[in-house]
């Protein structure tokens, strides 16, 4: 019999938010490749578009300060998308995910801190 797999909920990202009213924002992502929710965000300062923060860089995305929170399609162009912009709130540390240049446990660690500058704590278990 074939396993069943679920992709994850927004129950299973997003644990416990102020508001929603307050702490989410409709934006525009750069264009690029599919995401799925639970990816951290950096903003790009030049056009104010959302991407995956980065380990390095120079064009403030590099800086995360946001959680997608549905899954995104691949596009050429930017795309709509639904973040959580600002806490309170609290995020499944598990249910994060981070670009390819965040692979190290120190990089993992100072993007959670960056989120937690902007009020969204990632917590292990909740």
């Amino acid at each position: 019999m074939p396993t069943l797999t679920a992709s994850p909920t927004l129950g299973d990202l997003l644990k416990h938010e102020y508001d929603k009213d307050y702490c989410r924002e409709a934006v525009l992502l750069a264009p690029g490749d599919a995401l799925p929710a639970g990816t951290v965000l950096g903003r790009i300062a030049s056009s104010g578009q959302y991407k995956p923060a980065t380990a390095t860089g120079s064009d403030g995305a590099q800086i995360a300060c946001a959680v997608l929170l549905v899954e995104v399609a691949a596009s050429a162009q930017p795309r709509p998308a639904l973040i959580l912009a600002r806490g309170p709130a609290i995020v499944s540390a598990a249910a994060l995910s981070f670009d390819a240049s965040v692979d190290a446990e120190a990089e993992r660690a100072e993007k959670l801190a960056q989120l937690s500058a902007h009020g969204i704590v990632a917590r292990p278990t909740v």
